[in-house]
């Protein structure tokens, strides 16, 4: 008695065509010829679309062993083909919503009823939860508001600074006050130097230490300079005098720079 014929492997088929089983989803015609292969997947190529798809051999079962009217290849669980490769089909079940069994007659029972008194309790709760969120939520806005006044505000108060000499003391100069009227009030200054040799006017800085006193004279040249106001050792103006006009010499008084 002869033996059963042997199927052949997959890679053994050549060009003869064959049919997956079950079909490939989404795959309209099931007729392939195998083309080449790996240790892990084979290339089949679509009779009639011409389109070539590895396929995992863990998916590719048992061949028939014979080839009529087409040979089939099985496959251990059915796949789909999307994005340009197979995946594993999962097929979805939906729960189907259980009507009420009629018995002798009779419906079936019907879902508990929630009473009023259940109603107004859950309505309290979900309102004492909504007001709840709504105090943190204008909690937080108002801290937050606070911080961006108080950011805003310590900005503005940064860069509206400008820093002006404070009338700190009336030394009873004037104007007209020259070198000898500050030596006879304030007696011999500890340093006496002058800003530059050049330009349209000339300062002269009488420093008095213990005092914490700069007075500042200014003139054309170094033979008529004139009290216009004093500083203390940090710059800062301590002391200014008015000018003809109404006008103030503080503003002289900032533009010199330290000597």
């Amino acid at each position: 008695m002869a033996a059963p014929p042997t199927p052949p492997r997959i890679d053994e088929l050549g060009d003869r065509p064959f049919s997956f089983y079950p079909p490939i989803i989404n795959i309209d015609h099931n007729e392939w010829r195998f083309q080449q292969a790996t240790w892990s997947e084979i290339l089949v190529k679509n009779v009639k679309s011409e389109e070539e798809i590895w396929i995992p051999r863990t998916y590719v079962g048992e061949i028939s062993k014979i080839d009529e009217p087409v040979m089939i290849v099985g496959l251990k669980r059915e796949i789909e083909f999307k994005g340009g490769s197979v995946w594993p089909h999962e097929r979805r079940i939906l729960a189907m919503p259980a009507n009420p069994v009629v018995v002798s007659g009779q419906r079936g029972k019907e879902p508990p009823r929630v009473s009023t008194v259940d109603h107004l309790r859950l309505d309290a709760g979900a309102e004492s939860g909504i007001g709840k969120m709504i105090a943190i939520a204008l909690a937080v806005g108002l801290v937050t508001c606070v911080l961006i006044i108080g950011f805003f505000q310590r900005r503005s108060r940064v860069e509206s600074v400008e820093y002006r000499g404070v009338l700190q003391a009336d030394l009873g100069f004037t104007g007209k006050s020259d070198y000898y009227d500050v030596v006879r009030r304030l007696g011999p200054p500890d340093a006496d130097r002058w800003k530059s040799e050049t330009g349209e006017r000339q300062y002269r800085a009488l420093v008095y230490e213990k005092k914490d006193l700069v007075v500042i004279l200014m003139g054309a040249d170094r033979n008529s300079t004139y009290y216009v106001g004093t500083k203390d050792s940090k710059w800062r103006t301590v002391h200014s005098v008015e000018l003809p006009g109404g006008r103030n010499t503080d503003s002289i008084l900032r533009s010199i720079g330290r000597f």
